[in-house]
């Protein structure tokens, strides 16, 4: 069997295609997860801070960046992974989902009481308990939050690959 060599941009377009998001994940002092009500969607209603690359970012860089615009948190590293989510396209977002989630620790309530929302993008901020999150979201989100959970108790990163768009 032969195979033919492609230059790199032919062969580039017959890959999967995905897009990369970075976000922060923070807890309370009580180590209960700190969350933002998105505006903006229905799919997946409560978020970290983070969004998805510029091109010519890295996740941390755009982690921080939306860390910081999403929330006022200006995150100084360095960087301490705590997942790689991985999601395929869908019915409601075509390209597959690649995310590094990294740890932004535990805020005190002082911190937490002067983080300013992005009012076009997150109307409210929770801190609650995993279980009380979990009839608040989508049980994918909840899933993830749960492995996050686990991989900052046990200092290993998760790696959560089940978080796919409906198909």
């Amino acid at each position: 069997m032969s195979k033919k060599w492609l230059p790199p941009e032919e062969f580039a377009a017959t890959l999967p295609h995905a897009t990369v998001f970075g976000a922060v994940f923070f807890t309370d002092e009580h180590d209960r997860p700190v969350q933002l009500h998105a505006t903006y969607s229905g799919t997946h209603p409560w978020q970290w801070p983070g969004g998805i690359a510029e091109a010519g970012e890295r996740p941390w860089e755009t982690a921080v960046r939306e860390c910081a615009e999403e929330t006022g948190i200006q995150q100084a590293g360095p960087p301490k992974l705590l997942a790689t989510v991985f999601g395929l396209p869908g019915r409601d977002w075509p390209l597959a989902t690649v995310g590094f989630v990294f740890d932004g620790g535990r805020l005190p309530a002082g911190q937490l009481a002067e983080i300013v929302l992005d009012p076009d993008e997150h109307d409210e901020m929770r801190a609650l308990t995993v279980p009380q999150w979990q009839g608040l979201m989508p049980e994918r989100d909840h899933a993830r939050l749960q492995a996050v959970m686990a991989a900052r108790r046990a200092g290993v990163p998760a790696y959560f690959d089940t978080w796919d768009w409906e198909v």
